[in-house]
């Protein structure tokens, strides 16, 4: 596990520079991997943590991921005790040859960094795509949403059509939502590439290879990482 470094930071978004575009996105299976169908939960479910003031810019777990009442879908703390502490959102020497502001994820070792300047980056863990669902490439954020609506694909409706038949129309925003609390969509140019960085309220699920090829952080992440990065964000994938 890699020591934090024990600096402040900011929690406003940082400065986006303009990057040239490298390489195309490589995609597979688009239409089946952006609906990011959760998996299946363990048989059984924990109970949260205790209740505890959140807000504060420090690392302690039980302040970053206590309950968040005043979210439009009230969160209970996030359960860890499944979390691998590695995964736990924290700040480290960042990646070289990104730019502040860079969004770097890399899907083989479940980390996604947020660039920041001096040297350091914002560490999330995450959740990826099964194996054969990974996907690399560049992209950006092209459009921000709180509490998102869902919809599966056609592919994904004849595969289980009782489990995602009822939501032909669309599922609305809430706490059983696939896309959980917040959703970065991801756009090649003005095109939506169909994958996602998304919320999730199982964090047991951090760490694994689990989605339908999303990348998916604990809520209290998501939030996090949602209010810091404006539209345009660059998006760099590496597996």
């Amino acid at each position: 596990m890699t020591k934090p470094i024990n600096v402040p930071f900011t929690d406003q978004p940082v400065g986006i520079p303009r990057l040239q575009r490298r390489q195309m996105l490589v995609f597979g299976a688009a239409a089946l991997l952006g609906a990011c169908t959760p998996p299946e939960p363990p048989e059984a479910q924990a109970p949260v943590m205790p209740t505890r003031m959140a807000g504060s810019l420090d690392f302690d777990p039980d302040v970053i991921y206590a309950s968040m009442p005043d979210e439009r879908f009230p969160l209970e703390g996030a359960d860890l005790r499944e979390v691998d502490e590695q995964f736990l959102r924290t700040m480290v020497p960042a990646p070289s040859g990104f730019a502040p502001g860079t969004i770097v994820i890399d899907t083989a070792d479940r980390f996604l960094h947020l660039i920041q300047s001096g040297g350091r980056a914002i560490r999330y863990g995450v959740g990826v795509g099964r194996q054969g669902a990974s996907w690399r490439g560049r992209a950006r954020v092209g459009r921000k949403a709180e509490w998102p609506g869902w919809t599966p694909t056609a592919t994904m409706i004849r595969y289980d059509p009782e489990k995602n038949g009822p939501w032909v129309r669309g599922m609305p925003g809430g706490l059983d939502n696939p896309l959980g609390a917040r959703a970065l969509y991801l756009y090649d140019g003005s095109r939506d590439t169909m994958y996602r960085i998304h919320g999730t309220n199982e964090p047991w699920s951090i760490g694994q290879n689990v989605s339908s090829g999303c990348i998916r952080l604990i809520n209290h992440d998501i939030i996090d990482l949602h209010a810091r990065v404006p539209e345009g964000t660059p998006v760099v994938v590496r597996n």
